[in-house]
């Protein structure tokens, strides 16, 4: 078996990534608000030895959001239930810094971690849309340059807070009297430019120290704070050659930081195709193509520039100028589309349809599936993947014909290792600060 084991993520998405996906004959369209169909994919991705599921989110929608956008469960709870129905699985939930307060995600992970026995994951985001802020009693949204200051800031306190307790200050000693050790509980005192934070928190240190910090850094702000702060990278690159130059960036980031580079996971997120011959494989693409339309894939481009309507230009004529309206949006994809449309001269409606249906090498019999996989591991463009269905039915096609593939192959656990996230993805349980300050001093 190979020492560097790939690593798996479970995108929850419910009725569907796309605006069409719940159209399919086979799709649940309730999916979205139905426990026991995230109960099932979650139990079908840990008995295929997943690491982690992994739930997006996003704090505010339009009539024109996507069907799963528009109705479905806020992250934490819905991670919450899962706890109780898995056993080794990571759960990673998608919450912004730009409208939660760091006291209150500290205690809101740091419950997840307690409840799963170690398993959760904090995908850190600074949120792109501008109607966000009005869901929040703010007229404006923070600029990029702003978000990513405050993100660093609120990092910092929400883990400071999840070191407020030493990993053994509750004694519960009955005989004497004493809870807890009280020269091992610590107040946070921050005082910064966006949070001012007492402390200490009112939940003991979790099972794995820290929950598992994961980013999705792609613009320049981006990518210096995901290689300087998280564990895993959640990106979109949709051919091995970007992939590979993204990933010797990131990591000769991590080093620049003085960082382990090891210990840094570049997942990209992927939706594979799968038949049990090439001309199945094509079939099921086309079928999955179709559940997109051009409107919906209009849709689908204009969430990264801040929900501009793309509906107002000429279909088949050369892209628009549109870049001042992803300025203080996502702004990463946003350019990566830009730069699509103008080397391959596209016009808007291929560029569109190559955004919203991207044709990757992740379409293919089980064999060629798991060839594409082993590639882009072993090149390396890829630490492990971030797994989408495509199709209804496709996590079960993958778990029954490509886990087995990449299991033969020693890229891929048959067993999980150890009990908590961090275990299972070979990283080490951070030490809490003051323990190393008050060992330091003795």
């Amino acid at each position: 078996m190979s020492a560097r084991q790939l690593k798996l993520g479970f995108m929850m998405h419910g009725n569907g990534t796309g605006w069409g996906d719940w159209r399919h004959p086979r799709a649940t369209a309730g999916a979205s608000t139905d426990f026991a169909y995230y109960k099932r994919q979650a139990q079908l991705a840990e008995a295929a030895k997943f690491d982690f599921l992994f739930v997006a989110d996003s704090v505010h929608i339009t009539p024109k959001s996507s069907p799963h956008y528009l109705n479905r469960f806020e992250p934490l709870t819905i991670l919450s239930a899962l706890a109780a129905v898995t056993e080794h699985i990571g759960l990673v939930g998608t919450l912004t810094v730009s409208y939660a307060e760091p006291f209150n995600v500290a205690r809101q992970f740091g419950s997840l971690d307690h409840i799963s026995g170690g398993r959760a994951g904090w995908n850190v985001v600074t949120s792109w849309l501008e109607g966000s802020a009005r869901n929040y009693s703010r007229e404006k949204h923070y600029d990029h340059a702003t978000r990513y200051r405050l993100a660093a800031e609120h990092l910092d306190v929400v883990q400071g807070l999840w070191d407020s307790w030493e990993d053994d200050a509750l004694t519960h000693d009955k005989a004497g009297g004493q809870f807890f050790d009280p020269t091992k509980l610590h107040r946070l005192d921050h005082h910064g430019q966006f949070f001012q934070v007492e402390g200490p928190l009112n939940l003991s240190r979790s099972p794995q120290g820290q929950p598992v910090i994961f980013q999705a850094g792609a613009s320049e702000d981006g990518k210096n704070f995901a290689a300087a702060r998280s564990d895993a990278i959640f990106v979109q690159n949709d051919d091995l050659q970007s992939a590979k130059a993204y990933y010797a960036d990131v990591k000769r980031r991590a080093a620049g930081f003085g960082r382990d580079p090891d210990e840094l996971f570049v997942l990209p997120g992927l939706r594979p195709v799968i038949g049990s011959t090439e001309a199945e494989a094509e079939r099921k693409y086309q079928e999955f193509i179709a559940l997109t339309s051009i409107e919906d894939a209009l849709l689908i481009m204009a969430r990264s520039f801040n929900e501009h309507d793309f509906s107002q230009y000429d279909l088949d004529a050369p892209f628009p100028d549109v870049a001042r309206f992803a300025e203080n949006s996502n702004r990463s994809t946003s350019e990566r589309v830009i730069r699509l449309a103008r080397d391959e001269n596209l016009t808007l409606r291929q560029t569109a349809q190559r955004f919203a249906t991207p044709r990757t090498d992740f379409v293919g019999t089980p064999e060629q599936v798991a060839d594409a996989f082993q590639r882009w591991f072993l090149e390396p463009a890829a630490d492990g993947f971030v797994y989408n269905n495509s199709l209804p039915d496709e996590l079960s096609v993958f778990a029954e014909t490509v886990v087995p593939i990449l299991q033969d192959r020693g890229i891929y656990r048959r067993e999980y290792q150890g009990t908590t996230f961090r275990e299972q993805l070979g990283l080490p349980k951070p030490a809490n600060r003051h323990s190393i300050r008050r060992i330091a001093a003795e």
